[in-house]
């Protein structure tokens, strides 16, 4: 595994499109990498944009909001974030979108990923994805974002892969339909819940192609055309990717703040597969502590 090199396979240029980007947020609420997480989304949805939030409500949504809403306002005092609150168990209907055209961008916040996963899993309303809009997601917003998300779960076969307090009420690691926002399944909270392993569970037994796990207080953002990915923040994104011609083994790369990857499923050069030929994932070694 090598942390901090440029993939070789990221030919584009390194500036990031504009567009209908997606902003991809790993967990972390430190004020001091606020700028380096929300800026750029916020910079995208324009000049003093109102912002949706969307926050599946387990009770205590008006809070989670103001959370929100206080950060946003943190990096762009001139921005308005609008809460889009949707109850446990509910969809996220018509009603609920109802000011879309108003909105300038889309935050869909943290929480219950398997929740967000339920109320968002048919795909965003029309009345949100008629629209242009630069997305991020935050935490299970990030994970959702996916085409096959990965939504939580601690075990594989029974054997424990990450701390089971990640599960998200979840016991066997579980993959679902996402959004469909970037062609990569994503986890996060990365380095501090020691989820690295989970990811690399679900790429081999899933067959995915690609997986990014990403740190709290870091920010990965995806062009519009969903193939080049740069990092923001403090932490780093892991990009996962099975091994060519090597069944069960993966290619673990790291990347920090300012560098970029080919994302899409294309094929990269890199350094010895994490794991033996023809075992198990090696996923206990990739662990960090809580």
């Amino acid at each position: 595994m090598t942390a901090g090199r440029p993939d070789p396979d990221a030919s584009e240029p390194t500036a990031v499109p504009t567009g209908s980007r997606t902003f991809l947020v790993g967990g972390g609420w430190d004020p001091g990498a606020a700028g380096a997480v929300h800026g750029p989304f916020l910079r995208a949805a324009g000049v003093a944009p109102r912002i949706g939030c969307l926050i599946v409500d387990e009770g205590d949504g008006a809070e989670q909001f103001a959370r929100y809403a206080a950060v946003l306002r943190s990096v762009d005092a001139d921005c308005t974030p609008v809460p889009l609150l949707v109850p446990l168990g509910e969809e996220f209907g018509e009603r609920l979108g109802a000011g879309a055209d108003s909105l300038d961008g889309l935050l869909v916040c943290g929480g219950l990923t398997p929740a967000y996963q339920e109320v968002l899993g048919g795909g965003l309303p029309p009345c949100l994805a008629a629209r242009d809009l630069p997305y991020a997601g935050f935490s299970a917003g990030a994970a959702v974002a996916a085409d096959r998300a990965l939504v939580g779960g601690w075990l594989a076969g029974g054997v424990a892969v990450c701390p089971e307090d990640t599960a998200e009420d979840l016991a066997e690691v579980e993959v679902r339909t996402g959004l469909g926002r970037v062609p990569f399944t994503v986890d996060v909270h990365a380095a501090q819940w020691g989820t690295l392993p989970r990811l690399i569970t679900a790429v081999v037994r899933d067959a995915l192609p690609h997986g990014v796990a990403v740190d709290e207080n870091t920010m990965v953002e995806v062009d519009a055309r969903g193939r080049l990915a740069r990092v923001h923040g403090r932490g780093r994104a892991h990009s996962v990717r099975p091994a060519p011609g090597a069944r069960g083994e993966v290619l673990v790369r790291s990347y920090r703040a300012g560098e970029t990857f080919a994302v899409g499923g294309r094929p990269v050069t890199a350094p010895e597969p994490v794991g033996p030929r023809g075992s198990a994932p090696a996923t206990t070694a990739e662990r960090r502590p809580r």
